[in-house]
């Protein structure tokens, strides 16, 4: 079995209800291990205008990376993501963070995600569930990378009003 860690976010739609259907979506092909609380997020570069709903799952797998790869495109597009303006809106986006402790530079696929480090929507939620995770590449815990984090968003616990 592989560990993998995803994190999940979208700022179009009912954005609980989609966050939830992604969950639901992925426990059936995953076994879930643990998941961070929701954070709702500024919008974050590109095009992106509405603020975000944001969480990290980890999750316990049989599937190698290029499967998962598929098998989260597939639960985006089931959700109506359209990938059409880079860092634009959208119902749902779900990223590999990590898979097991593995480095995996492909045409495809880059683990650990290459941006994670300076993105505190993915910083904060990651910190609560692997806070002392080493990152296989930076050499530091999860912890010690949200403290060097220089990305001035705000990123709070989502309250449902």
């Amino acid at each position: 079995m592989h560990t993998v860690v995803l994190g999940l976010g979208g700022n179009e739609g009912d954005r609980l209800l989609l966050l939830n259907e992604a969950v639901n979506w992925l426990v059936k092909e995953m076994e879930l291990v643990r998941a961070s609380a929701i954070y709702e997020t500024e919008a974050w570069g590109g095009e992106s205008l509405s603020p975000y709903l944001n969480q990290v799952l980890v999750l316990r797998t049989k599937m190698d990376p290029e499967k998962i790869l598929a098998c989260i495109q597939q639960i985006e597009r089931r959700l109506g993501r359209k990938r059409e303006t880079k860092w634009g809106d959208r119902t749902m986006d779900i990223d590999i963070l990590y898979f097991d402790e593995e480095v995996i530079q492909s045409e495809v696929l880059q683990i650990p995600h290459p941006q994670m480090s300076f993105r505190k929507f993915v910083l904060v939620p990651l910190a609560e569930v692997l806070p002392e995770y080493i990152h296989p590449l930076e050499k530091t815990s999860n912890k010690e990378l949200l403290k060097k984090c220089k990305d001035p968003l705000t990123v709070g616990l989502y309250s449902d009003g």
